[in-house]
C-alpha cells in the first residue's frame, strides 16, 4: 500500500446499462430510456437526461419529468454478459486487463503505450478498436491507479506522469462514490478532494474509520490494491476443414476420430475435462449445422468421437424421430466440423464411482441412451425430477436425459419428518424450502395418470355425493364409478383436503378438494373434486 501507484488505463462505456437493455432486449437508447433499481434511476440516456432525468430520482418523479420514458429493470447479469464483448475487443490490442465493473475496464497503460507510440495513441487505438468491433462509444483515462483513471475517462483524459494529485486536488468530494461520508465531510467545510488529502492519515482514521481511510488514500493518488488482471480464456475448440465434401457415414466416423482426439489432447493440456460438447458443421452450401450434446461424467476421447460419429450419422442419414417425420437431410456434404467444449471443469473436481471410477455396466447405459438421442432426438430420452407443489403432477418434471436435473418448482419431494416445519431446511443449502401448504401427506402414489379420468361419487342412498364451498360432505362416500365401469364400494377415505391456487389471478385460479380413498377389490385412489365434477388422479399401491 505504499508503493507507487501503477500507470492505468481505464475504458469506460458511458450508460452501459442502458447500452446493454439495447443489446440484449433490443430496447432502443436513442430514445428516453431509464435503468431502475429498487424503484430508482440507476443509469439514464442522454435524451432522457435532457428531459430532467437524473440518477437517484423515484419513477413516478423521473416519469413525471419525462412521460414517454422507457422503464427497464436493472440486471447486473445481463450487463456483465453484454459487456464481455468489449472486454474482448480490449484484449485483442493489450493483455492484462481487469473488469471493474460491467462498463469499466483497466489494463497498465506501460505495455500498449510502447508498442503503440505513447499513451495518447493508446488511448485512440483502444477506443477504435472497441467502436470497430463493438459499435460501442467509450472513453479512455490514463492516470497513476485506477480510481484516478476512472475519474479522467469521464473527461476523456490523459493525467501525466506525476500529476495525479493535483488533477484529483480540484475535484469534489462526491467524486469518491461514498454520498454519506461526502455529506459529512461538506458538513465539517471539506469541500474537495485536496482538502480532504491534507488532513493527517491518522486522524482520519481515527473520525472516519477504516473506509474513511481508504478513500483518504484515493483522495491523495494512492490506490489500495494494485491491478487483477484476468486471464484471457483459452480457445478450446478445434476444426476440421475437408477439401472433398463429406457425405458418407464411414467417412465421418474417420473425421470424427481424428477430431475428438484432438479435442481431448488440448484439454487435457488445460487439465480440463468436458462435461457438454457442442458439434457444429457447414455444408458446401454454406448451412451450418449444430448440435449440444451433454454427459454427467468425464466425456473420455472415445466418448467424444462416438457423439460426433452418432450425431454426423443422424444428419447424413436423416434418421426417422418419434414423431415418423424424417428431418431433412444437409443440402450438400460436409466440409467444416468443429468440436466446442460447451461445459469444462477441471479434473479434479469431477467425482468418481464409489469404488473409483464409473464402472462399465454405467457407462455402456450412457452411451446406448445418448445414441438413442443421437438417432431420434433429446426428447426421446427422459428422466424425472422431482420438485416441490402441492399435487403429484405438479412435483415431477421429465427433463431430455443429460439436461441439468432442474426442478420446475423449487423444493425437493415430500419428507414427512419435516413436514410439520414451517420452512424446511433445504439440504443442498440453497436456503429454505418453500413449505407448499395444502400438499399432500405420505404416502405419494404410484401411479400419477397424465389426464385425470372422470369419476361419479355415490352415497349409501344412491345419491351423487357432493363438498359446499365451506367444504362441507353432503354424506359419506359409499360407492365409487369410473366413466362408464361398473361401480365398486368404498371401504375407506380421508379428506377432503382443500387447495386455492393462483386465487389473485382469476384466469389461473383453480380450487379442489381432494380425497384418498381405499376400494373394496383393494385398490386405493386419489381423488378430487373441482366444480362439482369428481376425478381420479393417481393410484396408490
Amino acid at each position: 500500500m505504499t508503493g507507487v501507484p501503477t500507470r492505468t488505463l481505464l475504458l469506460w462505456c458511458p450508460d452501459w446499462p442502458v447500452l446493454a437493455a439495447e443489446i440484449v432486449e433490443g430496447v432502443p437508447a436513442v430514445g428516453p430510456v431509464a435503468v431502475l433499481h429498487a424503484n430508482r434511476v440507476v443509469a439514464c440516456s442522454e435524451r432522457a437526461r435532457a428531459e430532467g432525468v437524473r440518477r437517484g430520482l423515484r419513477k413516478r418523479e423521473a416519469q413525471g419529468r419525462c412521460p414517454q420514458l422507457t422503464v427497464v429493470d436493472h440486471d447486473p447479469g445481463r450487463d456483465a454478459r453484454a459487456f464481455e464483448p468489449v472486454v474482448a475487443a480490449v484484449e485483442e490490442v493489450a493483455a492484462g486487463v481487469e473488469v471493474v465493473r460491467p462498463g469499466a475496464c483497466a489494463l497498465a497503460a506501460r505495455g500498449p503505450s510502447r508498442y503503440l507510440g505513447g499513451e495518447q495513441a493508446a488511448a485512440e487505438r483502444i477506443i477504435e478498436q472497441v467502436a470497430q468491433t463493438c459499435a460501442v462509444e467509450s472513453q479512455v483515462g490514463i492516470a497513476d491507479g485506477v480510481f484516478a483513471a476512472g475519474l479522467a475517462a469521464r473527461a476523456g483524459q490523459v493525467v501525466p506522469a506525476g500529476g495525479t494529485p493535483g488533477f484529483l486536488a480540484g475535484l469534489p468530494v462526491e467524486a469518491l462514490g461514498r454520498p454519506a461520508l461526502a455529506d459529512l465531510l461538506r458538513r465539517l467545510g471539506v469541500r474537495t478532494l485536496g482538502d480532504f488529502a491534507a488532513l493527517p492519515a491518522g486522524d482520519v482514521l481515527a473520525r472516519f474509520g477504516f473506509d474513511g481511510a481508504l478513500a483518504h488514500r484515493l483522495a491523495a493518488g494512492r490506490d489500495h490494491r494494485p491491478l487483477a488482471v484476468r486471464q484471457p480464456p483459452a480457445d478450446l475448440a478445434v476444426t476440421a476443414d475437408h477439401d472433398e465434401p463429406i457425405d458418407r457415414v464411414d467417412a465421418a466416423a474417420f473425421a470424427a476420430r481424428a477430431l475428438a482426439e484432438r479435442l481431448h489432447d488440448r484439454l487435457a493440456a488445460h487439465g480440463l475435462a468436458c462435461t457438454r460438447l457442442g458439434i457444429e458443421a457447414v455444408t458446401a452450401d454454406g448451412q451450418e449445422l449444430h448440435r449440444v450434446w451433454r454427459h454427467d461424467g468425464l466425456l473420455t476421447a472415445a466418448a467424444i468421437a462416438d457423439r460426433v460419429r452418432w450425431q454426423l450419422d443422424g444428419w447424413l442419414s436423416g434418421s426417422t424421430g418419434r414423431s415418423g417425420a424424417r428431418p431433412a437431410r444437409p443440402t450438400a456434404g460436409i466440409i467444416r466440423l468443429r468440436l466446442v467444449p460447451d461445459g469444462v471443469l477441471a479434473q479434479v473436481g469431477l467425482q468418481p464411482g464409489l469404488w473409483g471410477e464409473t464402472g462399465e455396466e454405467r457407462e455402456r447405459a450412457h452411451r446406448a441412451l445418448s445414441r438413442v438421442q443421437g438417432i431420434l432426438g433429446p426428447e426421446a430420452v427422459v428422466t424425472a425430477v422431482l420438485g416441490g407443489g402441492r399435487s403429484p403432477a405438479d412435483q415431477v418434471r421429465l427433463v431430455p436425459w443429460g439436461d441439468e436435473r432442474l426442478p420446475a418448482r423449487p423444493g425437493g419431494p415430500t419428507r414427512p419428518a419435516q413436514d410439520a416445519l414451517p420452512a424446511p431446511v433445504n439440504p443442498a443449502g440453497s436456503g429454505t424450502v418453500p413449505p407448499w401448504p395444502g400438499r399432500l401427506p405420505p404416502p405419494a402414489p404410484a401411479v400419477v395418470l397424465p389426464a385425470p379420468l372422470a369419476a361419479t361419487v355415490y352415497d349409501a342412498a344412491g345419491e351423487p355425493v357432493g363438498v359446499s364451498a365451506r367444504l362441507q360432505v353432503s354424506a359419506a362416500p359409499a360407492r365409487l364409478v369410473v366413466g362408464t365401469a361398473r361401480p365398486v364400494d368404498i371401504v375407506g377415505w380421508a379428506g377432503p383436503w382443500p387447495v386455492d391456487e393462483r386465487w389473485w389471478a382469476p384466469a389461473e385460479a383453480r380450487r379442489r378438494a381432494r380425497f384418498q380413498v381405499c376400494l373394496a377389490d383393494g385398490a386405493a385412489l386419489l381423488l378430487a373434486v373441482e366444480a362439482g365434477q369428481w376425478l381420479v388422479e393417481a393410484i396408490y399401491d
